[in-house]
């Protein structure tokens, strides 16, 4: 099995990521070379539990619980993290023993955010079964729930010590949730590597996987948290996440918002001083891939659902702007400015 590894060196100690096919069958050993637990806890969800978490019980000799949340966006509220909560006190969990979500990014924040705080803090795994989580949201510590008010306003920040990623398990995947992992793809090809877009499609999913990775390593390794550089992650969010908002976080998916909400950002660029609209072409890689381009919503209503997003600062938007292909920009934008751009895109 050739393993790719990456190493995250964090505030509060190292992230080891580790790529590669039949992770999921060695975790436990992978798990125990790292940690030491005397039990181990489990968070996955309705979808991921049936499929692989029998499995990866059975590999640990010790006690093992589990939490199974209902799957989907809406259920990621502190509610759910008191469900943890209750569990991990029930499995009389210590500080030392050890805390895995199993399952995509909505585990993974739920999970990550539940540990971090749980006794103050417990040792993390992340094992993430879809696209989206693994070349993105599984790495980097960014933790949390979401209120009515909008998406991720309570969480931490909280390295996981370990990230196991097979890509094996992305074949169980429903093509409209592949799909939802190429748009944070196509967002990484969009802000930092330009050769990414032209290997979609063409490439092992592996090695895109591996690069995406890279390039969150590498941003998260200078900003943590969140105060300048990783800022670009967030490309196609701030409108993306108020459109999820809108829908009440069950009609477009996360992929959905985002691919949506790049489509309007590479508009905003260019509106903003860009050489070149690449709304167009940004569009057409969205499309073969499944994911939507057209921002349906009102624009009144996008505006004032980002307003209350967390990157406003003042009364400035940090907006993330790509005038070439490869390369982001993070640009302040006067609210009245920003709002007035959006009625015309």
């Amino acid at each position: 099995m050739e393993i790719k590894t990456l190493t995250l060196q964090g505030s509060a100690g190292q992230s080891d990521i580790l790529i590669g096919r039949g992770l999921l069958s060695e975790a436990a050993a992978r798990c125990l070379s790292v940690f030491s637990p005397s039990r181990v806890h489990i968070v996955s969800d309705s979808i991921v539990a049936p499929l692989y978490l029998e499995q990866l019980k059975g590999q640990f000799q010790l006690p093992v619980t589990a939490t199974v949340l209902p799957a989907g966006e809406e259920h990621k509220r502190l509610s759910a993290v008191e469900t943890i909560y209750h569990d991990l006190l029930a499995a009389g969990m210590t500080r030392k023993d050890l805390v895995i979500a199993l399952g995509g990014g909505v585990v993974g924040d739920i999970t990550g955010f539940a540990a971090s705080s749980f006794l103050r803090g417990v040792p993390l795994c992340q094992i993430p079964t879809t696209l989206l989580a693994q070349v993105d949201s599984s790495v980097g510590g960014k933790t949390g729930v979401d209120l009515p008010e909008g998406k991720n306003l309570v969480g931490a920040f909280y390295q996981p010590r370990l990230v196991l990623i097979d890509p094996n398990v992305l074949s169980t995947l429903p093509p409209e949730t592949y799909a939802d992992g190429m748009a944070e793809v196509i967002k990484y090809g969009c802000i930092a590597n330009r050769a990414l877009l032209d290997q979609i499609g063409h490439d092992d999913i592996e090695n895109i996987v591996y690069e995406c990775v890279k390039i969150k390593r590498d941003v998260v390794q200078q900003d943590e948290h969140d105060t300048g550089l990783r800022m670009i992650l967030n490309f196609g969010h701030t409108i993306g996440h108020a459109c999820e908002k809108l829908e009440n976080y069950v009609g477009l998916t996360h992929g959905q918002a985002v691919a949506v909400g790049m489509v309007a950002a590479m508009r905003l660029s260019n509106a903003l001083g860009a050489p070149e609209d690449l709304s167009g072409p940004l569009a057409d890689i969205l499309q073969a891939n499944g994911l939507p381009t057209v921002l349906t919503h009102d624009r009144e209503a996008v505006f004032n659902a980002l307003l209350s997003d967390k990157k406003k600062f003042g009364s400035t938007v940090n907006f993330i702007l790509v005038r070439d292909l490869g390369k982001a920009e993070i640009v302040p934008v006067e609210a009245e400015r920003l709002h007035e751009l959006l009625l015309k895109i």
